[in-house]
């Protein structure tokens, strides 16, 4: 069933591409002036589109005659007749302000008359949502982001940006994005978009296009509206009349059909909501139309100047539907860098209630079809698109000029890069990445060279050297992988190795250049070291779209490494702590395990990106690892069980929350180095979802079993609490409750090489985390329940840039 929907799709489309184009303007009729996002509907057809900002339109049509109604709430329609046997330009619609008399409106003491207009609101939503079984939708958007300076992107979607720009810097277009996508909805919640076409412009790899009609859209037919992680009620929700305040403020018409233009506040100005006005019918009590704007306490820390939105929405088949989405958002990041991005949507071709199969639903929400980057300019010429403004024309030209130049491994260098990119495929270490220093290897130079991409995105590699002037040694790390399938959804894996270790490193949640300061400023170098050398073969991929399996090989010989420098800037008279020792010998071990995962996915021409849309989730994932002295020829004789499984919540408003659980069981010899470290912190510095009050690497073990939970309030807690002044602040808040049992076997026991500490009766602490808004950074506060000692709170840092 889904391949012959797949192939209705691309024949309809190819049908529809033998087509004529229709450009012309919506403006005011005695002005002259443009009438920005008018509706522009084919008679008695599904089809239509909308003008663009400056009031301009462009329709696909068929050859033959038609009749073209333009639309605008305070106007009567225009309709035009037109006969297309070739490509038509300059049609103008002449749209007259409507001068009906429209009657006052009569408020009664103690009574406002928008209340009842929004009830009856709310009441046709639910008889829309009761009678809407399933609908179908053809959408083309475009989105277009504005800087200050010309950007560039990765593969991966990350953009990279210019900081540092005067407030008063014009932003100008420096990136256009645009899709052609159908779309399909089955009740209650089955939703599934196919992009058939997409082009963006030169600056940005055609992945990080994934740019669809319904995903990005909030309907304001929906009771609750998500921006930024937060659920809002809509104007017209269920709870909308307790949590706004609504008045009349004028009455409009369009053609002759009474239109009440209505703004709509929160009730308290510090809950978070929209602010503007929305159009609501009399007599029907459709709503025709939103212009809204979030308000200041639904951005928290204010990084956004602007968000503003834009919908209209008209009748297919006695269904009201929405026919556009206009977002315009305008950002200042910490007065850094400015931003904007505007995203610009039309829908039309809705088949409402319409035959779909429920079996055509699958994991993939989005999937962009093989051929969608191979569309050329004769689909573009026959497909329904928003036309192009003169700034955007130019700013195509301009970035595919700027990216047709020749360009230097300097050109987009920052200081801050850890790499330098030689070509899109290539690069190798920056000059940041260049060094480390530890107290075994002393001052270190590395060096990187990195293949990302190649063969159609489907090969990588990466080579590390490293020689340390302090135990005198030169490493290497080489690993490499390869992707097979349509989706890349099977990777082959390869590495070799010698090179220095650290010790329990899964369970360190700080990155290297944050150790290196520490260890150089301060004579804290908090990490533990190990030689190793070998190498390992992996092969991984899905088993069914919710079950991915693996298997890997390794072959590794591990040493004990020492001190072997005692250099800081400061703290000269400190000595650093030993390295601990290992269990020196090989280890060789078969690892397998399976990851299930609910969550749909994106397929987005080269990958499958997994997303939760902001629901709740649970991963879970499970490995047996097997060393065998006799089968593998191992020193180590152990067999190891772990399992870790991760849920995320969400909860009331944009409160989430986050509970981990992991847990180890080993019979045999575990080595010393291949023990689980609980994770705890080093001393003034912490990291979500660690133990606050613990060391690192304080407790160890092979059968270990830790929780992690956290409830993030953000500051919805102190809306609540509807303190005055703490209530703006923005203060976040976070709560967390962690447990850990631990103990190590016997036959682990006998070839320690340290003392371990465990917890054969679990431990317990609770704290809570404060930060702020616009701040990558909070301050945790952490109490151990028992076990208690002379160091039973602990007051520390927690920020994402320890991680670097």
């Amino acid at each position: 069933m889904k391949k012959l929907l797949l192939t209705l799709i691309i024949a309809s489309i190819q049908i529809y591409s033998q087509s004529f184009s229709v450009k012309g303007k919506v403006i005011d009729f005695h002005s002259g002036s443009s009438l920005s996002f008018a509706n522009i509907r084919v008679e008695g057809t599904t089809l239509g589109t909308a003008s663009n900002a400056n009031g301009e339109f462009e329709l696909k049509l068929n050859g033959g005659n038609y009749k073209l109604i333009a639309s605008f709430i305070g106007f009567f329609s225009d309709t035009v007749s037109v006969n297309v046997n070739s490509d038509l330009t300059g049609l103008i619609f002449r749209l007259k302000s409507t001068e009906i008399n429209l009657p006052e409106v009569v408020v009664k003491p103690g009574e406002n008359p928008a209340i009842e207009i929004i009830r009856k609101a709310i009441e046709k939503r639910k008889q829309r949502e009761k009678n809407l079984f399933s609908y179908e939708f053809e959408a083309f958007s475009k989105g277009i982001i504005r800087t200050t300076e010309d950007i560039n992107s990765t593969g991966s979607g990350s953009i990279n940006l210019s900081i540092g720009q005067s407030d008063t810097t014009k932003l100008k277009v420096t990136g256009i994005l645009e899709s052609h996508s159908k779309g399909y909805f089955l009740k209650p919640d089955n939703y599934k978009e196919i992009i058939l076409a997409r082009k963006q412009s030169a600056n940005f790899p055609p992945s990080v296009n994934t740019l669809t009609g319904g995903r990005l859209i909030q309907n304001f037919y929906s009771s609750d509206i998500n921006f930024l992680g937060r659920d809002l009620p809509g104007p017209i929700s269920d709870n909308s009349l307790n949590y706004y305040y609504f008045y009349i403020e004028k009455t409009s018409a369009i053609n002759n059909q009474k239109v009440f233009q209505i703004h709509v506040e929160p009730d308290n100005p510090s809950d978070p909501g929209f602010v503007g006005k929305i159009f609501i019918t009399d007599s029907t009590f459709d709503l025709l139309k939103v212009d809204l704007i979030l308000n200041r306490a639904a951005n928290i820390g204010g990084i956004f100047d602007t968000v503003n939105i834009l919908q209209h929405f008209d009748y297919y088949d006695g269904t009201v539907m929405p026919v556009d989405y206009r977002l315009f958002v305008t950002a200042n990041f910490l007065g850094l860098a400015r931003l904007g991005f505007e995203l610009n949507t039309i829908l039309f071709n809705y088949k409402v209630n319409s035959k779909i199969e429920e079996s055509f639903f699958d994991k993939a929400v989005i999937t962009v079809l093989s051929d969608a980057d191979k569309k050329d300019s004769t689909y573009w010429l026959s497909t329904q698109t928003i036309p192009n403004t003169e700034e955007e024309e130019e700013a195509y030209k301009r970035i595919d000029s700027l990216e047709s130049i020749p360009k230097g491994f300097l050109d987009d260098y920052s200081f801050f890069d850890s790499r330098l990119n030689l070509n899109k495929n290539f690069s190798v270490s920056a000059p940041i990445a260049m060094y480390h220093f530890n107290r075994v290897e002393g001052h270190s130079l590395d060096f990187g060279l990195f293949v990302n991409d190649e063969f159609d995105r489907r090969f990588n590699s990466t080579l590390n050297l490293s020689y340390g002037f302090a135990d005198k040694k030169f490493k290497q790390d080489f690993s490499s992988n390869y992707f097979l399938g349509e989706y890349r959804t099977v990777k082959l894996g390869l590495s070799a190795f010698n090179k220095t270790k650290i010790l329990f490193e899964e369970s360190d949640n700080y990155g290297e250049l944050f150790s290196t300061l520490s260890t150089l400023l301060y004579k804290d170098d908090f990490r533990d070291y190990y030689y190793t050398n070998g190498f390992s073969i992996s092969a991984e991929g899905e088993i069914f779209p919710i079950l991915k399996g693996r298997i890997s090989f390794s072959n590794r010989t591990d040493k004990s490494a020492f001190n072997n420098s005692d250099f800081s800037f400061f703290y000269k008279d400190k000595s650093y702590k030993q390295n601990l020792p290992v269990c020196e010998g090989k280890t060789n071990a078969v690892k397998v395990g399976f990851d299930i995962d609910f969550r749909s996915y994106i397929e987005d021409g080269f990958f499958r990106r997994r997303t939760s849309l902001g629901r709740t989730y649970t991963l879970l994932s499970m490995d047996v690892t097997l060393s065998d002295k006799n089968f593998l020829s191992s020193d180590f004789d152990y067999l190891k069980y772990e399992f870790l499984s991760r849920t995320f919540f969400r909860s009331f408003n944009s409160t989430t929350a986050t509970v981990k659980i992991y847990g180890t069981y080993s019979n045999g010899s575990v080595p010393y180095q291949d023990l689980y470290a609980v994770p705890g912190n080093i001393s003034t510095f912490s990291s979500p979802l660690t133990f606050r009050t613990l060391e690192l690497n304080q407790i160890l073990g092979d059968r270990v079993l830790t929780l992690n939970a956290e409830y993030n309030f953000r500051d919805e807690l102190f809306r609540l609490l509807n303190i005055p002044v703490i209530k703006k602040l923005e203060i976040l808040l976070t709560v967390f409750f962690n447990a850990a049992y631990g103990d190590i076997g016997s036959k682990s026991k006998e070839i320690l090489t340290n003392p371990v500490q465990t917890f054969k009766h679990p431990f317990y602490e609770i704290g809570f985390s404060i930060g702020q808004g616009l701040l990558p950074l909070s301050v945790d506060f952490g109490w151990k329940l028992n076990y208690r000692n002379g160091n039973n709170f602990r007051i520390s840092l927690s920020s994402v840039l320890f991680n670097l």
